[in-house]
């Protein structure tokens, strides 16, 4: 569900930027069902969440949330990352934001056919609504998870998660700014190769 920040920490040829957008979407083991490149992408996806059930900074940000959100902390915290990444964008890469999400867009464009296909319904709703931008708005990010939390099974409060960076902000932006250079880090280091 964190977009934007799978994206940064990708590598980025394009069937690598694709596997991380596809990620949530593929489970199980990975085959030759898809290209080696977006294969890599999907393990990079994979492991930085794992990472971050590991690393201090996103556990203390899953910490500063209330207790009734319980199993949502994680979402919660992942959408709020994609918040801080497209605020800080310019902190940490090279390229406008503004450049890297119209590149982003056209692959998806591109190679639609190779999306799975939740994949394909969220990438025409990803471009039309400029996603990828978007997280910079507070508003936006409540009403994310408002459709997040309409799409679960099971009743959540996470709705009402916006609430929670309000009162946060500061100490979950400090997380995410802590984290960030660890999982680059720990993909750097070849972290997806154990995976």
């Amino acid at each position: 569900m964190n977009y934007l920040v799978h994206l940064f920490l990708s590598d980025p040829t394009p069937e690598c930027l694709l596997g991380n957008l596809m990620g949530d979407f593929v489970k199980g083991r990975l085959d030759d069902t898809f290209p080696p490149e977006i294969r890599r992408g999907i393990a990079q996806h994979r492991t930085v969440d794992s990472f971050a059930q590991r690393s201090l900074a996103f556990r203390q940000s899953k910490s500063r949330l209330d207790e009734r959100y319980r199993h949502g902390k994680g979402i919660l915290v992942d959408i709020f990352y994609d918040h801080f990444m497209a605020r800080n964008w310019r902190r940490h890469a090279d390229i406008p934001l503004n450049a890297f999400a119209r590149h982003v867009y056209r692959l998806l464009e591109a190679h639609v056919e190779l999306l799975p296909p939740g994949l394909q319904a969220v990438a025409l709703r990803m471009i039309a609504h400029n996603w990828l931008e978007s997280y910079r708005e507070e508003k936006v990010i409540g009403r994310v998870l408002e459709r997040i939390s309409a799409r679960l099974r099971r009743p959540t409060l996470i709705g009402e998660g916006l609430a929670e960076l309000e009162k946060n902000y500061a100490g979950l932006e400090r997380d995410f700014e802590a984290f960030l250079p660890e999982a680059l880090g720990h993909l750097r280091a070849g972290g997806e190769k154990r995976n």
